[in-house]
C-alpha cells in the first residue's frame, strides 16, 4: 500500500502535534478526524485512548493497536535565578538534550525555551568533561529570576516538548520525533481506510485502538483492554533498526530498515495468531524479519496478552532508527508492507478459527 498525498499530509499534521504522555488529547483529535469516516463508531475512554469501531454489534471483537503518546520533560525545579530543571515523563534521553530548542506548555500557551550546556572552550575535553546526566540539564527561557519564569505561566509540572517536525530523506524516510509511535497510529488508520475504499466486510467487530501511556507503562493498553475485552489482538509498534553504529546484535538481534516488517516471537504472543501472520506475509509476498524478547516485548502486547484471562495477541513492529531522539527515522516501504501485513491478515480473521493451543 503506498501512501496518497492526503494520507502523507494527515501524517505530518499527526506526529507534529504535542501529543506527551498524560497530554495526548492534541493529536488524539487529529487521528479521530482522520479515522471518522472509515469507521462506525469512535468511543474514548476517561484517560484519552480513543478506537473506532467496524461492526460495532458483532459479538467476536479483534483489536489493532497502536500507542498515541511521545515522551517528554515535566519542570521539575525552577531556581531564583530563572533556570529550570526537569524530570523525565516517559523514556527522554538527557544524552541529546544540550542545545535543543524545548517547548514549555505554560499555563499561558507555549512558552520556547532552550536547553543550554556550557561551551567547549570553558569546559575542557578530557577524561573529566562534564556528560549530560538529568541533575545537570537545564532549560533556559531568557527569564532572569523564578518570578519572571512564573509570570510566563511556567510552573512545577509543565509539560515540556521538542518541536522537531516531519520530514522525507531522499525519497526513502520519514523522519521526525514521536514516530515512536504515532507511526503506529497513522498505520492502523490506513488499515481502516483501505477496509472501507475496497469495501470489504469483516465477519467480526474490528477495534482500531490509539492507546495512552505506552511510554509509563503501557496503561492505557491495560485500561482499554478491560473495556474492550477482545478476541484477539494485534499491536504494532517500533523497534530498533540494530544495523547502526554502536548497537550489538548479539544483544539487540538483526533487524533493518528496509527489510520488512518485524514479527516478534515472546511469551505473551500467541502462536496461533503469529503463526497466521507469517502465513499471510508469506502467501502475499509481504517481505519480513523476525526478532525475539525473552520475557517481555515491552509493547502494548503484553497488556491485551495478560488482560481477561489471557488475549491471544501478536506483535507486529515497524524498523526504526534513532529511537527516543529527534530524528527518528522508519522507511517509508516497511510502513507499506506494515499495513499491507495487518489488513492482509485482518481478512484471515474468521470468529470461529482456532486459538487454543490444543483441543
Amino acid at each position: 500500500m503506498k501512501a496518497n498525498k492526503n494520507s502523507v499530509n494527515f501524517l505530518e499534521k499527526y506526529v507534529n502535534a504535542s501529543s506527551p504522555t498524560g497530554y495526548e488529547h492534541e493529536g488524539q483529535k487529529i487521528w479521530m478526524d482522520y479515522i471518522r469516516p472509515y469507521v462506525d463508531q469512535i468511543e474514548t475512554d476517561h484517560y484519552g485512548t480513543c478506537y473506532g469501531i467496524i461492526n460495532p454489534e458483532a459479538e467476536f471483537k479483534v483489536v489493532i493497536e497502536a500507542h498515541a503518546d511521545e515522551i517528554s520533560w515535566y519542570v521539575n525545579y525552577i531556581t531564583d535565578d530563572g533556570l529550570i530543571y526537569v524530570i523525565r515523563n516517559g523514556g527522554s534521553d538527557q544524552m541529546i538534550a544540550p542545545s535543543k530548542v524545548v517547548h514549555i506548555h505554560g499555563e499561558k500557551g507555549i512558552v520556547k525555551g532552550v536547553f543550554g550546556w556550557p561551551a567547549i572552550h570553558t569546559r575542557g575535553v578530557n577524561a573529566n568533561e562534564p556528560v549530560p546526566k538529568i541533575e545537570n540539564i537545564f532549560i533556559d527561557c531568557g527569564a532572569t529570576s523564578k518570578k519572571e519564569v512564573e509570570e510566563l505561566g511556567i510552573y512545577v509540572g509543565c509539560m515540556i516538548t521538542y518541536p522537531d517536525e516531519f520530514f522525507v530523506m531522499n525519497n526513502r524516510y520519514y523522519v521526525c520525533r514521536a514516530l515512536d509511535n504515532r507511526i503506529g497510529g497513522f498505520m492502523i488508520a490506513e488499515v481502516a481506510r483501505l477496509l472501507k475504499e475496497n469495501k470489504k466486510k469483516l465477519p467480526f467487530g474490528l477495534y482500531i485502538t490509539n492507546s495512552v501511556q505506552e511510554e509509563v507503562g503501557l496503561y492505557g493498553a491495560d485500561m482499554i483492554a478491560d473495556t474492550i475485552k477482545p478476541d484477539i489482538a494485534i499491536v504494532t509498534d517500533v523497534t530498533h533498526d540494530t544495523t547502526t553504529p554502536m548497537i550489538d546484535k548479539k544483544k539487540e538481534g538483526d533487524q533493518q530498515c528496509g527489510h520488512g516488517p518485524v514479527i516478534f516471537f515472546a511469551p505473551s504472543v500467541h502462536h496461533n495468531v503469529r503463526q497466521l501472520i507469517i502465513n499471510t506475509a508469506i502467501a502475499k509476498n509481504i517481505p519480513y524479519q523476525r526478532a525475539a524478547a525473552s520475557r517481555a516485548t515491552g509493547t502494548d502486547t503484553d497488556a491485551f496478552a495478560h488482560s481477561n484471562g489471557g488475549v491471544p495477541s501478536a506483535l507486529i513492529s515497524l524498523p526504526l532508527r534513532y529511537m527516543h531522539t529527534t530524528v527518528e527515522m522508519v522507511s517509508k516501504e516497511d510502513v507499506a508492507h506494515v499495513i499491507d501485513l495487518i489488513y492482509e491478515t485482518l481478512l484471515q480473521i474468521k470468529p470461529d478459527m482456532k486459538l487454543k493451543y490444543h483441543g
